[in-house]
């Protein structure tokens, strides 16, 4: 699809453009990053060239990844001129097609732009934009198991956590444990065109002990 741009409050979520690339460069360079995400290490100028440039135009242009340059609304600039705070977007948008309509939201912030709801705050637009333009049924989020601040942005945004999914993540050559969250229309007061049944004894299943035989 073509890419499009969105505005929250404070952001303005629009493509990334070559005149990223020192921006993103300095940003990747916090350790903390490439910890938790796929971004190489150590991460080059010619990766974040290829990142602003070739891979995610390629993502639009496929509709593989639809990646947004989250960046603040700032006085005197021009739209999407202003301070990169970060990156989000969906990922691996093999299931977006009818009849799944499903979608996985992913996002890094600048180290210095963090702490101040920034990320949530773009999340909440693109699971919106998500839901209302793209009917996208349900969004999933996932995480290394131990990524306190993604899980925080991701309950920020609305997500309902549901569980730790063993193995899920491949992370530079071993297998990690994920947590694994959700985000419904329905959770935003929003509708969705196919109807959805939860299960009635979820709940009560949820509450009872284990049962472990005989023992």
């Amino acid at each position: 699809m073509e890419p499009v741009t969105l505005t929250t409050q404070r952001l303005v979520l629009r493509p990334f453009r070559p005149a990223d690339a020192a921006a993103v460069h300095a940003a990747c360079q916090d350790p903390d990053i490439p910890r938790w995400t796929t971004v190489p290490s150590p991460y080059t100028h010619a990766h974040a060239e290829d990142f602003v440039g070739p891979f995610t135009a390629r993502g639009w242009r496929e509709d593989t990844t639809y990646t947004f340059a989250v960046t603040l609304k700032e006085d005197g600039r021009a739209a999407g001129d202003g301070t990169l705070v970060g990156s989000a977007g969906l990922v691996r948008l093999r299931e977006l097609a009818p009849p799944e309509l499903q979608a996985e939201l992913g996002y890094w912030s600048v180290k210095e732009q963090r702490g101040r709801g920034y990320t949530a705050e773009a999340a909440r637009a693109i699971v919106r934009w998500a839901f209302t333009d793209l009917g996208v049924e349900r969004m999933e989020w996932y995480a290394e198991a131990g990524n306190e601040a993604s899980r925080a942005v991701a309950l920020k945004a609305g997500f309902r956590m549901e569980g730790t999914l063993r193995a899920k993540i491949l992370h530079r050559g071993t297998r990690r444990d994920a947590w694994a969250g959700s985000l419904l229309p329905s959770d935003l007061g929003l509708t969705s065109e196919t109807p959805y049944l939860p299960y009635e004894g979820r709940a009560s299943a949820a509450a009872r002990p284990a049962d472990h035989g005989n023992e």
